[in-house]
C-alpha cells in the first residue's frame, strides 16, 4: 500500500470514530430530556373549567374547544420546577391562540394568575405573536412561525434569565429584575401549563420535554 492510500485509509478511520463519537454525543444529550406528554394519554396533566377542549390524536394533544387550560402535574421534579430547558413541538391552524406558561401552578378557572406565558400566536388579532414573553417582551406584529407547519418552541430559564428561541433561533432574551412590581408574574418555580384561549382556536403540541437544570 503507497503512503497515500495509508494516510487516506487512516483519515477514513478518523472519520469513522469521530463521526461514532458525535453520535453518541449527540444520543446523550438528547438522553437528558425527559419527556412529560407519553403521546397517547393525558396522564400527569390535569385541565381546569373546559377539560374537553384538551384531546390526544396521533400523537399529538389537540387543543379545540373554550378557554381552559392544562397543567402538568406529574412526577418529574414533583412538577416544580425552577432551572430547566423545555421544549414542545406546536403548529397553528387559521386564527388561533394559545400560550405555553411556566413557572405556573393549577387553578380551577380563569388566566393562570402565577408565572410567565410564552404566546402561540401567528395569525390571531393579538399584535404580541409567537415566542413573545407576553406584556413582558414582545415579538409585535410580525409572526416568526406559519399556521399550518410544525415548529419547535424552546425555553430556558436559569435563575433570572429567561431565553426563548424559535426553531434554535433566539427571539428573547429577558434577566427579570431584582425588583418587580408584578403580583404572580415573576419568577420563581412551579409547574407548566398549555392554554386553549378560545372556541376559535385549534392548534396542537407534542414531544413535550424538559431538562431540569442544578
Amino acid at each position: 500500500m503507497t503512503t497515500t492510500k495509508k494516510l487516506c485509509a487512516i483519515a477514513g478511520i478518523i472519520g469513522l470514530l469521530l463521526g461514532g463519537m458525535t453520535n453518541v454525543w449527540a444520543q446523550q444529550m438528547e438522553e437528558e430530556w425527559i419527556t412529560l406528554f407519553d403521546g397517547q394519554t393525558l396522564n400527569n396533566w390535569k385541565a381546569s373549567e373546559n377539560p374537553g377542549t384538551f384531546s390526544v390524536e396521533n400523537g399529538k394533544i389537540v387543543v379545540d374547544g373554550p378557554r381552559a387550560h392544562l397543567f402538568y402535574v406529574g412526577p418529574v421534579e414533583d412538577h416544580d420546577f425552577q432551572n430547566f430547558e423545555f421544549k414542545a413541538d406546536v403548529m397553528t391552524t387559521e386564527g388561533s391562540n394559545s400560550g405555553i406558561y411556566f413557572h405556573t401552578e393549577y387553578q380551577e378557572e380563569g388566566w393562570p394568575e402565577k408565572g410567565y406565558e410564552v404566546q402561540v400566536n401567528n395569525t390571531h388579532d393579538d399584535p404580541r405573536k409567537t415566542a413573545s414573553l407576553y406584556a413582558i417582551k414582545d415579538v409585535m406584529n410580525d409572526a416568526p412561525a406559519r399556521d399550518g407547519e410544525w415548529f419547535t418552541m424552546y425555553v430556558k430559564v436559569e435563575d433570572r434569565d429567561i431565553t426563548i428561541k424559535l426553531d434554535g433561533e433566539t427571539m428573547i432574551e429577558y434577566t427579570e429584575p431584582e425588583e418587580v412590581d408584578r403580583e404572580g408574574r415573576v419568577l420563581d418555580s412551579g409547574t407548566f401549563a398549555l392554554q386553549g384561549h378560545d372556541p376559535e382556536s385549534k392548534l396542537y403540541y407534542k414531544n413535550i420535554r424538559v431538562k431540569p437544570l442544578n
